[in-house]
């Protein structure tokens, strides 16, 4: 009588070599997802950071099953933090490349239009329609400080 181990047939051969090579693939993911949390970790400090980090690499079966059972309820709020920050980041970069920046003042915009009739690209009639258009903005609010007849000298 011969007992037959699992090397013994091939397709299970397979399926464990398989298993052994998923579950070292995870184990390292597991481990570079331990060591990016250590460093993003911002409650921990200089020696903290380096004391995980030599425990997770020098011991590192013993350090990631410690330090999950130690830090990783709160790994996933940190990374949830991480992303949002690089979120708004983001918006706020996409808000500045797309015109966020400081609004022209109607001198800026009038020089602008003299610029481009300069060149021919407006004509003189299409130059005092946008010139109206500018200072048209920028009307009431001149013409009601400079005769007086604003809410103030309403009121008195």
């Amino acid at each position: 009588m011969s007992t037959h181990l699992a090397y013994d047939f091939p397709l299970l051969s397979m399926f464990w070599t398989m298993l052994w090579f998923f579950l070292w693939i995870m184990w390292f993911i597991l481990l570079i997802r331990i060591i990016g949390d250590i460093f993003r970790d911002d409650s921990l400090g200089g020696w903290g950071k380096t004391g995980w980090l030599v425990f997770v690499v020098l011991l590192p079966f013993v350090g990631v099953f410690v330090y999950v059972i130690a830090r990783g309820r709160t790994m996933g709020a940190r990374e949830t933090a991480h992303a949002r920050a690089r979120q708004r980041a983001f918006d706020d970069y996409i808000k500045e490349a797309a015109g966020g920046g400081p609004a022209r003042s109607s001198v800026d915009e009038l020089a602008r239009l003299s610029e481009i009739r300069a060149r021919g690209d407006i004509s003189e009639d299409e130059y005092r329609r946008a010139k109206e258009l500018v200072l048209g903005g920028q009307a009431p609010k001149t013409a009601s400080t400079a005769t007086g007849t604003g809410d103030g000298a309403a009121r008195g």
